[in-house]
């Protein structure tokens, strides 16, 4: 097995941190904590979570982070106080990553269109871009005080170079871009590029992948190999990038994550 391939973490929620723990801290691999995803969670007793999580990975250095909420959420509302309850609701997020020393917490991208995007955004963009700016000012400067990355990660996007533009407006090291590969197919069914050419696009924005198989229908989350991917061309395109993304396994069924890691690695893709 070579040494220099990619090491591959997962997320996961928190009750399933004991299972996953000796494996995670084996090769330090990078983890993404779920809970803040749900709105009960943020309005619940969060750092019970927290003190839990930090006990139960005693040893863990490796690079964690976590997923915040979504539902209901967009970063382009036009309404003032919708942007003010998305605000509040990542500023919670970050209170949780400040707790556990989470370092990266991906938030959904809010380009949503039917068609092709790239032309009817083109005279939108000025005022678009300022609401998401509006939205996000608050939480990005929060990320950058705790030194956490937001990764915004291509939802319903059809072409990687609005993602790409909208993190570099930020002008932050602390904005970067995350592909999710069954995403990316997805929309590739649609008239959208393949999964590895939006990494390549990405270059040395990309700062965290979700590794996720699907057949193009919906949103699967089926362990690689179950769908149509092209793994090889994702990886290769990992392999040409001149930094270490974080590589994040999010599987539905999350008792089969080290069966994933196992099926990239016979594959002399990962391990």
């Amino acid at each position: 097995m070579p040494d220099n391939m990619p090491i591959l973490g997962a997320a996961m929620r928190s009750n399933r941190l004991r299972e996953y723990c000796d494996w995670l801290i084996e090769n330090q691999r990078d983890l993404e904590i779920q809970d803040p995803a749900w709105y009960e969670v943020l309005d619940g007793d969060w750092r019970s979570i927290t003190r839990e999580i930090r006990s139960i990975l005693n040893g863990y250095t490796g690079r964690m982070g976590i997923h915040a909420p979504f539902y209901s959420l967009t970063l382009a509302a036009e309404d003032p106080r919708v942007r003010v309850v998305v605000s509040d609701r990542f500023k919670q997020s970050l209170d949780f990553c400040a707790e556990v020393g989470a370092t990266h917490m991906v938030i959904h991208s809010p380009f949503n269109f039917l068609g092709t995007p790239f032309g009817p955004l083109a005279s939108k963009m000025p005022d678009y871009g300022k609401i998401i700016h509006d939205t996000l000012a608050e939480t990005v400067a929060y990320a950058e005080q705790i030194q956490c990355t937001l990764m915004i990660e291509n939802i319903f996007d059809r072409d990687p170079r609005l993602l790409v533009e909208l993190v570099k407006s930020f002008d932050s090291s602390s904005v970067r871009m995350s592909v999710d590969t069954g995403h990316a197919y997805i929309n590739h069914k649609l008239g959208a590029p393949p999964p590895d050419y939006w990494i390549r696009e990405a270059g040395n924005l990309l700062g965290h992948v979700h590794l996720q198989d699907t057949d193009g229908y919906a949103d699967r989350h089926w362990l690689p190999g179950q769908g149509n991917i092209a793994w090889s061309g994702v990886f290769d395109a990992l392999k040409h990038l001149e930094h270490e993304p974080r590589l994040i396994l999010e599987l539905m069924d999350q008792s089969a994550i080290r069966q994933a890691a196992l099926w990239f690695q016979e594959r002399g893709l990962a391990k």
